[in-house]
C-alpha cells in the first residue's frame, strides 16, 4: 500500500539533522570549535537507571567535567548552554546537582544567565522528605555577546493598557506591544506563559510523547530554549540525546541539530520519532496546551467514601476534647 504524502513539509528541506550512536567524548572530538549555538541536554543523573552505572558523586562529576570541557570547545562565541538536572539522592540525602555543576561551568569560563525552575505536578512520592516536583535548567553563555531572542518568548501582559503616571513619558503606554518578559520561573498553563513558572508535565505513562526511555525530556521544554537562545538555521547539540526530544524540538523550529546517544535502542527510537514528525504522525504535546485540571466529576478526583467515613468518625471522636 502506498503511503500518502503529507500536504506540506513538517521539517524544512533545508534543515540538517543527525542522530549519532556512539560515545560522547569520542564523537565530540570530531567536531570543530564553535560549531553549535546551543547545547541543551539532561545528562545521566547517576541514580541507577538501566542505562547508567551508579558511582560516587565525586567520580560522576569528574567524568562530567571532561565532557563539559569538550562542550565548551564546540560552543560558539555567541552560543548558549542549557544544562537540565534534578537532585542526586544517596541513602536519603539530597545532593543538588545544579550547585555542583555551577562550579564546573564557572571554572571553564561560562557565565550563568538564569537558573530556570521547571515545575511538574507529578512524580515519585517520598515518605521521609517532601516529594520532589521540580528540576532546574542552568542557562550559561560563553561570552557577553550571546544570542537572546526575547520577543520569541514574550507572554501576554497582564495590564497592557498601563501607562506611565509621571515623568517625561507621563501618559504613554509603559509596556511592550509584543508582551512582557516571562522572568526565570515560568508556568506554562492555560494562560500560555502567564503565571511565571515552567509548569511543563514530565513525560510519564499517559504523556503523548512517552517512549521506552525511563527519563524522557519533554519537547516543549526544549522548544522554549530553542526559540529564545538560537536563530533560525543555528546548530543545536544534545550530547545525551536519549530518544531525540531535543533534536525534534530543534528541527521542528528550523534549527539544524545533532544528537549523540550511546544506547543503540534509543537511537532507533529517536530516528523513528523524527520520521514520524516528517510524516506528521508524531504525537507532541502542544507548546501552549493547558495542563489537565480535574473537573470534580472524575471518580479519581473525588474524595473516596472510606475517607469521608474516616473523617466523620474522627470528628465524632474528638467532640468534647481539647
Amino acid at each position: 500500500m502506498k503511503v500518502k504524502e503529507p500536504l506540506f513539509d513538517y521539517i524544512s528541506p533545508n534543515t540538517e539533522y543527525q542522530i549519532i550512536n556512539g560515545d560522547c567524548m569520542t564523537v565530540l572530538a570530531k567536531f570543530p570549535e564553535g560549531k553549535f549555538d546551543l547545547i541543551i541536554t539532561s545528562p545521566p543523573y547517576n541514580i541507577g537507571k538501566s542505562y547508567e552505572t551508579k558511582t560516587s558523586i565525586e567520580k560522576y562529576l569528574e567524568t562530567q567535567e571532561q565532557i563539559i570541557a569538550e562542550l565548551v570547545r564546540v560552543l560558539s562565541d555567541r552560543g548558549n548552554l542549557c544544562w537540565q538536572v534534578g537532585n542526586y539522592v544517596d541513602k536519603g540525602e539530597v545532593f543538588p546537582l545544579d550547585i555542583f555543576y555551577y562550579q564546573i561551568f564557572k571554572k571553564h569560563g561560562l557565565k550563568l544567565r538564569n537558573r530556570i525552575i521547571w515545575h511538574f505536578g507529578h512524580g515519585l512520592h517520598a515518605s521521609k522528605r517532601f516529594s520532589g516536583r521540580y528540576e532546574t535548567i542552568l542557562w550559561f553563555s560563553k561570552t557577553d555577546d550571546y544570542i537572546f531572542n526575547l520577543d520569541n518568548v514574550r507572554i501576554p501582559s497582564k495590564y497592557p493598557g498601563k501607562r506611565h503616571f509621571k515623568g517625561a513619558k507621563k501618559g504613554e503606554l509603559s509596556g511592550n506591544p509584543l508582551g512582557k518578559n516571562p522572568s526565570d520561573i515560568w508556568e506554562v498553563i492555560e494562560n500560555d506563559w502567564e503565571n511565571l513558572m515552567w509548569d511543563i508535565p514530565n513525560v510519564k505513562s499517559n504523556h503523548p510523547e512517552k517512549t521506552e526511555h525511563p527519563c524522557q525530556f519533554p519537547i516543549e521544554l526544549v522548544e522554549r530554549c530553542v526559540l529564545a537562545l538560537t536563530d533560525e538555521n543555528s546548530w543545536v547539540l544534545d550530547p545525551f540525546a536519549g530518544v531525540g526530544s531535543s533534536i525534534i524540538g530543534a528541527i521542528k523550529n528550523n534549527r539544524n541539530a545533532i544528537g549523540i546517544e550511546k544506547e543503540n535502542e534509543y537511537c532507533k527510537i529517536a530516528k523513528q520519532r523524527i520520521n514520524d514528525l516528517k510524516e506528521g504522525r508524531l504525537k507532541i504535546r502542544p507548546i501552549n496546551k493547558p495542563i489537565h485540571k480535574p473537573t470534580g466529576r472524575d471518580k479519581v478526583s473525588q474524595v473516596p467514601h472510606e475517607w469521608v467515613q474516616l473523617e466523620i468518625s474522627n470528628a465524632n471522636g474528638s467532640n468534647g476534647h481539647k
